[in-house]
């Protein structure tokens, strides 16, 4: 592969980066994470209206038909800013699920709905055991009078507080892998979510299905069928949460080299110490070690090619490189990285959040041990 970006690609993180420049100050990343619902409506309206939504949603259903790889450009440079919100779970979770698993019908009415940026959803999969397996699925949905019921809860769904649409994934059937998609409207009788308190202050919520009534119209692919579509979608949201840990890479070693060049101790610039200069090269080989995976995962998914061991590949390593980018960031910083004052901490808490999303490194290389026939 050629990991130079084309023109197009290359236009969409250069108006990315000019666009969230202005609006995604560090201030603004802060208010958001305070506030309850996370994002600010005018800004999701202009990003609708630059495309963003629509990137990877095919043009008959009101999008750019764009690939995976301009998904993750403009997520590199979300990342690079903190950009808070629900893009993340409305077009990479919920989007790519309806793409992979949705019928006409599905697709026409909501995908359009989402390009334009009137639409949120998310997707709710993980349970109280925590694991990205299909036998820690519990909810059950079961067949009654023509439409399913379900009951049970579903933990750490990000931004189901302001979605219109949650993707569920309920149990259906005995076997580990009997699991099925079901469009539930957020606002159906029985459903019950609340905030949890996390580290990043992203947005998870816990979601309490009480006897939930779904029209079977709202199935989501076949029944029992479920597993291989979340399966898929889950690989490549890992791939698209590394592309975002490599736009916030790039951003901690500018602030770390920024500062290396300014601090003066001993009558000149820390920089200029041996220790100081070997830290940040080490910086600078993780953070362009991990846009080469990352790149090399996406342009498999891009290309339909298998990819299954290059995402978790992917994860794996851009998980712990990341985790140890950002700690070398704080060493070179020393103590004012860690004030909440200083931008530094907004990364440290992003990198730790999504270290464990879609799967930690040691689950990843477990997939990757599996690949090689281990």
């Amino acid at each position: 592969m050629n990991y130079d970006l084309t023109e197009e690609q290359s236009m969409l993180r250069e108006s990315a980066h000019k666009f969230l420049a202005d609006e995604c100050s560090s201030e603004l990343v802060r208010e958001l994470v305070k506030d309850e619902k996370g994002f600010k409506r005018d800004l999701w309206q202009k990003m609708a209206e630059l495309g963003w939504m629509g990137l990877p949603i095919p043009e008959k259903y009101g999008g750019s038909g764009m690939t995976f790889l301009e998904l993750v450009v403009l997520l590199s440079e979300m990342g690079y800013y903190c950009l808070p919100g629900p893009f993340f779970s409305t077009v990479v979770l919920g989007g790519l699920t309806l793409i992979e698993a949705g019928n006409e019908k599905q697709k026409a009415e909501i995908l359009s709905g989402l390009a334009e940026g009137s639409r949120i959803l998310t997707l709710a999969w993980l349970e109280q055991a925590g694991t990205y397996t299909p036998s820690a699925i519990k909810l059950a949905a079961k067949l009654q009078d023509g439409q399913y019921i379900l009951s049970g809860t579903k933990l750490f769904v990000p931004d189901a507080h302001v979605a219109d649409t949650i993707i569920c994934v309920a149990r259906t059937g005995v076997e580990p892998e009997d699991v099925t998609l079901f469009l539930v409207d957020a606002k159906s009788a029985g459903i019950k979510i609340a905030l949890l308190d996390t580290l990043a202050g992203d947005k998870q919520c816990e979601v309490i299905f009480d006897k939930v009534a779904v029209p079977r119209s709202n199935l989501l692919g076949d029944v029992d069928n479920g597993w291989p579509i979340l399966k898929k979608v889950l690989l490549m949201s890992a791939v698209a949460k590394s592309a975002e840990m490599v736009g916030a890479a790039q951003k901690v070693l500018e602030m770390a080299v920024e500062y290396a060049k300014v601090r003066t101790q001993f009558g000149r610039p820390i920089g200029a110490f041996q220790a100081v200069q070997h830290h940040c090269a080490n910086m600078l080989t993780y953070a362009d070690t991990v846009k080469y995976m990352m790149y090399g995962a996406a342009w498999k998914i891009a290309s339909g090619l298998p990819f299954e061991k290059e995402a978790s590949m992917c994860k794996a390593w851009v998980s712990d490189s990341h985790r140890k980018l950002v700690a070398l960031g704080h060493q070179v910083m020393g103590g004012i990285g860690f004030m909440e004052e200083h931008d530094l901490q907004l990364y440290f808490k992003r990198a730790k959040a999504a270290e464990q999303m879609f799967g930690d490194a040691d689950f990843h290389r477990e997939l990757v041990a599996r690949e090689m026939g281990l």
